[in-house]
């Protein structure tokens, strides 16, 4: 036993823990509970919004990519920031028009009520199933931690979110998130620096080994429009063009994201926390990456097995090869992340079943309003418990929640962009084009072998044509 780490470890979640909870006084209406009162500042918000994208899912599977490849990942890092120029552009001025809570009232505004439902539904399913995955991923860090099972492990980390998570609400997740943001970027570099201690000739023999191996390779840009070209997951065009998409579609139109931007005092602050944060995510790839490179020159040269599966690979090197006290802070930090966006996940999903499907049909005060939102954050952490465990035969944490979340996204933002671009269109038209969209995707998921970062790209462009097909008709009839 590792008395020193595991002091650390412990301190932080019982500070964390008791630092988000004390929130709670400022809670009084659904303004205050769902959107922190709108008085975060940009970067605060902007740093919480690293925390969500991030999570443990990157702290733990990035390092497994570049161990297993390349640094081909960072071409999807790209077409993050165009998809941030994006919203920026196309769907900020829509939601600062009047107050909004949740994503889904902008389609009820443009659409109708019903259309609201389906999309709002939509999130629900694809967050709380995204998000089971982080979940389980929470358990393989705990697990290595405390040599504990992994049911113990979820049911530890999920409790002492949700009890900060349920008393503070969006103020507790913003201001949790840039201390835990911050914990995790320290803890990151400091791994970096002690993992390249660890490997005699230090940086030059990383490069001497890795380097022709091509391990460094950031590109490709090989172009045929053949089966192959889209099955391979990290090419310049899938990066370019899946990422753009996946995350116009993650910080568009779903409620984690959108939260935070509504959460801003004006438009231009929400922009900025948007744009400032991609900086920080590129260092972030970046450095995660560097170090599954650094590990697997670590583990040729001593000629040790690698720990299986992959995503075990770099929390489980911190815990057996880092000294005491270093250990304890890096997992501290990988914890961080996952609480961060755990937080996230419970106050979003809450936000959203209360102002989209339940305040629509009933009359209650403030107060009511804001204690049921309390009662559903803590159903939905029991729904991502539950979750939680049947992820553990999902395969990769991190690339089956990218899957996972790319099958609907493209459906949501194609009736985003339809609602944003189109006078035409009506809700029954766009209610069919999401049908169609959903019920392709699921069929490229499970009957092709195309890679997840053409998803949004198809299931996107399918949504828009039916919808604005459909309308033609209807006008011609």
């Amino acid at each position: 036993m590792r008395s020193l780490d595991l002091g650390i470890i412990a301190l932080y979640l019982i500070g964390i823990t008791l630092f988000g909870a004390r929130f709670r006084r400022r809670q009084s209406t659904l303004k205050d509970y769902f959107l922190g009162g709108r008085t975060a500042p940009w970067w605060a918000i902007a740093l919480s919004i690293v925390s969500a994208e991030t999570s443990t899912l990157t702290i733990i599977g990035t390092p497994a990519l570049a161990f297993q490849g390349n640094l081909g990942f960072l071409q999807i890092v790209l077409g993050y920031l165009l998809a941030r120029i994006v919203i920026s552009l196309l769907f900020l001025p829509h939601y600062f028009r009047g107050e909004m809570f949740t994503a889904y009232e902008l389609i009820r505004r443009r659409f109708g009520e019903r259309l609201r439902s389906l999309t709002a539904l939509t999130f629900l399913v694809t967050r709380s199933l995204a998000e089971g995955v982080r979940v389980f991923a929470i358990s393989i860090v705990i697990s290595i931690i405390l040599g504990t099972g992994e049911v113990a492990s979820i049911v530890l980390i999920v409790g002492l979110t949700l009890f900060y998570t349920f008393e503070g609400g969006m103020t507790a997740v913003i201001w949790t998130d840039v201390i835990q943001m911050s914990l995790y970027v320290v803890g990151a570099a400091l791994s970096f620096v002690v993992i390249l201690q660890k490997i005699p000739g230090g940086w030059e023999h990383v490069a001497a080994v890795a380097g022709p191996m091509g391990k460094f390779q950031v590109f490709d840009f090989h172009f045929a429009l053949t089966r192959e070209f889209f099955s391979r997951t990290y090419s310049f065009w899938a990066g370019i063009a899946g990422g753009c998409f996946l995350t116009t579609a993650t910080h568009g139109t779903d409620q984690l994201m959108v939260q935070r931007l509504l959460s801003a005092k004006t438009q231009s602050d929400s922009r900025k926390a948007l744009l400032g944060s991609w900086v920080v995510i590129l260092i972030q790839f970046t450095m995660f990456l560097l170090i599954g490179v650094m590990l697997f020159v670590f583990y040729s040269d001593s000629h040790l097995p690698p720990p299986q599966p992959p995503d075990r690979l770099y929390p489980q090197f911190i815990w057996q090869f880092l000294p005491p006290g270093v250990a304890g802070i890096i997992m501290a930090a990988i914890l961080a992340a996952a609480m961060a966006n755990l937080s996230a996940a419970l106050n979003s999903l809450a936000s959203t079943t209360i102002v989209d499907f339940y305040k629509p049909h009933s009359t209650g005060s403030e107060a009511r309003y804001l204690k049921l939102s309390r009662f559903a954050t803590v159903a939905w952490g029991l729904v991502l418990l539950w979750i939680g465990l049947l992820a553990r035969q999902w395969g990769s944490v991190l690339e089956a929640g990218l899957a996972i979340a790319s099958i609907p996204f493209g459906a949501l933002l194609g009736v985003f962009l339809l609602g944003t671009l189109t006078q035409r269109v009506r809700e029954n038209e766009a209610i069919a084009a999401m049908l169609a969209g959903l019920a392709l995707m699921t069929w490229v998921r499970f009957g092709t072998s195309i890679a997840w970062t053409w998803y949004v790209l198809i299931g996107t462009t399918v949504t828009f044509a039916v919808g604005y097909g459909a309308s033609l008709v209807q006008r011609r009839m």
